[in-house]
């Protein structure tokens, strides 16, 4: 692999700001030091952030202006104010960990900001519930825009991936759209059940001690914070609404199905639905064989965000990422180490992109994706989305 330029390398100095001492605050600080990094944490409750250094969550209370890298991890409404905020204060690199993406893109265009979503969360609440392995085998999603700097997405993205999480990209747009299905709707049906329930009760004692297993799962993550909800539901109101159309859409032709007992329809239905939950992803695992293309891309801002973008929405996961620069020109190369199975998709989609991609094996000794390397690409391979509890 091509490692990073050694410009973007030499720019850090392993100290970093977290913006918000909360659940995912805290776990990215945990991580954060577990690399090496010096972390500054600020809340506007003095107190908890007190409590992070208390803790050893943190290395200091307050907000570092020399640091490389800050993360804000606030409720997704005071999220664009944040991230202005760093960018005036540090001349580093800024990211987000919120839930809508769409709305705080729109409001922040710097070349040194690219948003996040860690796809991550715990049944615990709140500082407390922080913990430095949070993000292993998690998705995290990074939305930049055609302003964000090529070598700040590369080094925030390497960032992540030591945390041992699966970074995948996508506009901010389809983001919205997909986490209003896979993860909001989700949460407000769990809500509507429990809450269905929880009435139900008042007339039978019973109800709720019969809760066994399957309504317990379905109902788990009504557990979570409900403060971040209404904010979230706010910032992505177009999305979440139009997954709810389709959700009671299909509801009401499963009450149809129902009220016809029509028993070769539900069958049809239940089957589907049961296939398609064994076939959902669970990660990458071992590999026999990976291979290395190789982009040769003009310097230009948005390369390399519309080439990992495209990969994202072709199913192909990034297994590692570098990028090199030309001495002469204004031109570079960014290799992509991608399931072979896949590659002649990913080259395809190039090709139709107008790239010119270059392909060779690559193999690892193990037969693993690396996981354990040193270098600024270290590959640390992904096991699939874990929930949603980011404290935006």
């Amino acid at each position: 692999m091509v490692d990073e330029p050694a410009s973007i390398s030499a720019l850090e100095s392993q100290r970093a700001n977290v913006v918000g001492a909360g659940l995912i605050g805290g776990s990215i600080a945990l991580a954060l030091r577990g690399q090496g990094w010096r972390v500054a944490i600020s809340d506007v409750d003095q107190h908890s952030a007190a409590r992070a250094v208390e803790l050893a969550v943190a290395d200091q209370e307050g907000f570092d202006h020399e640091a490389d890298l800050t993360v804000i991890a606030t409720p997704v409404s005071s999220i664009p104010a944040a991230v202005k905020m760093a960018l005036e204060k540090t001349a580093g690199m800024v990211t987000d960990v919120g839930s809508t993406k769409a709305e705080i893109c729109a409001a922040v265009s710097d070349p040194r900001f690219v948003g996040g979503h860690p796809m991550a969360g715990s049944e615990q609440d709140g500082l407390a519930g922080s913990r430095p392995d949070l993000f292993e085998g998690a998705i995290w999603v990074l939305t930049p825009s055609n302003e964000t700097d090529e070598r700040v997405f590369a080094r925030v993205r390497s960032v992540i991936r030591r945390f041992g999480a699966e970074v995948m990209t996508l506009p901010a747009e389809t983001h919205d759209a997909l986490v209003a299905q896979v993860s909001h709707v989700p949460h407000l049906t769990a809500a509507a059940l429990m809450n269905l329930a929880d009435g139900g009760a008042v007339e039978h004692r019973a109800l709720l001690r019969l809760a066994a297993g399957g309504f317990r799962d379905m109902t788990r993550i009504s557990a979570g914070r409900a403060a971040i909800w209404p904010d979230i539901c706010v910032a992505n109101s177009p999305a979440i609404v139009g997954a709810l159309d389709d959700l009671v859409e299909r509801l009401q032709s499963i009450r149809t199905m129902v009220d016809r007992q029509d028993k070769v329809a539900l069958f049809q239905m239940l089957d589907r639905a049961r296939t398609a939950r064994l076939n959902l992803p669970v990660g990458y695992g071992t590999v026999e064989q990976v291979t290395e293309i190789a982009v040769p891309i003009p310097d230009r801002p948005g390369e390399l965000a519309a080439i990992t973008t495209l990969a994202a929405e072709l199913d192909v996961n990034i297994l590692d990422l570098g990028i090199s620069h030309s001495g002469e020109g204004r031109e570079g190369t960014v290799s992509l180490v991608v399931d072979a199975a896949k590659s002649e998709r990913l080259m395809g989609g190039l090709m139709a992109r107008h790239y010119n991609p270059m392909v060779q094996g690559y193999s690892t000794n193990s037969g693993r994706v690396p996981n354990d390397r040193t270098s600024d690409n270290s590959a640390l391979g992904g096991k699939g989305i874990v929930g949603d509890g980011s404290d935006g």
